[in-house]
């Protein structure tokens, strides 16, 4: 008999439980890489060996929804997604633990601060990521309209497969770097990983990129890098990785020169060698404290409403 793979149980859906696939190699300080959409843990695979290599316990796990994970119905919001990611570090112990989230993933990173606490946390990383807010509102003139995000939701209703075709473009930037820093195979890659995702959770993690990080980035204290290339069409810098640098004092802001969004990909040395400098320098105290111990989070919110199937 061969060995099951590894999978963490975070609830029940009908007659069936809602398991996460999970990755866990090397030893050292723990790091946790948390992967964007419409991705899986796969997608980091050019940061893991080089964390593993590095020292450093590398923990990769498959969001609700999507890659190796269970596809649930509902859950698609990051109230859910920071308590799958707050199971999955207590199932594993982890403790003096540094959250790496790439893209949307760095919603889970801001929110599980801001919820949870630092008593298992050392440090942040937010790489090409949605915070602080994507949203145009009156406080926040220069986000996008709430338009685009109807637009996408539409496309993925329309013919997701050909929505995902259109989306790696801009990914990848791939009409500047396709045959330089990407190839034909990678993107293909990425677009097979997006076709197996759930269709349901594809369209409703859209919704999810409209949350309002700024009150959780304002409450992270541990040491926190920021990525983000200066080319990046999904998440663009000016609203994303700047404003967060600013939200988080002390923070660091590595730019990198003609980054696409999918840079773990495009520019890996770069920002391989950013990760690895931020935690060997860093001031990475260990926060490991008495169980059940919390450093100072708020209140934890309601669980919101679950997206209707079709909206």
């Amino acid at each position: 008999m061969g060995k099951t793979m590894p999978y963490i149980t975070v609830g029940k859906e009908n007659s069936g439980t809602i398991d996460l696939y999970y990755e866990d190699h090397g030893t050292g300080q723990p790091v946790v890489l948390i992967h964007g959409f419409p991705l899986s843990g796969a997608s980091w695979e050019k940061q893991t060996q080089a964390l593993v290599d590095a020292g450093y316990r590398v923990v990769t796990y498959d969001r609700r929804g999507f890659g190796r994970s269970a596809r649930p119905a509902t859950g698609y919001n990051y109230e859910r997604f920071t308590e799958d990611l707050h199971t999955i570090i207590t199932q594993l112990d982890l403790h003096n633990a540094v959250l790496i989230g790439f893209s949307m993933g760095g919603g889970e990173v801001a929110r599980y601060i801001s919820v949870h606490g630092t008593s298992r946390v050392a440090g942040a990383v937010f790489i090409s990521a949605v915070p602080p807010f994507l949203v145009r509102a009156p406080d926040n003139p220069d986000g996008v309209d709430r338009s685009v995000f109807d637009g996408i939701q539409k496309a993925i209703l329309a013919d997701r497969p050909a929505f995902l075709t259109q989306f790696f473009q801009n990914f990848y930037n791939a009409d500047v770097l396709k045959g330089k820093n990407v190839s034909e195979d990678a993107m293909r890659m990425s677009w097979n990983s997006g076709s197996v995702a759930s269709p349901k959770g594809t369209y409703d993690c859209v919704s999810s990129w409209m949350t309002d990080f700024r009150q959780d980035l304002a409450r992270i204290g541990v040491p926190t890098l920021i990525v983000h290339g200066n080319a990046d069409r999904i998440c663009p810098l000016e609203i994303t990785g700047k404003r967060t640098s600013e939200a988080i004092k002390g923070s660091r802001l590595v730019i990198i020169d003609g980054g696409p969004h999918g840079l773990n990909w495009t520019h890996a040395a770069e920002l391989n060698r950013a990760l690895i400098d931020f935690l060997r320098t860093a001031k990475m105290p260990d926060t490991k404290s008495a169980p059940g111990e919390r450093s100072s989070p708020r209140p934890a919110r309601q669980p919101a409403p679950q997206a209707p199937m079709m909206r």
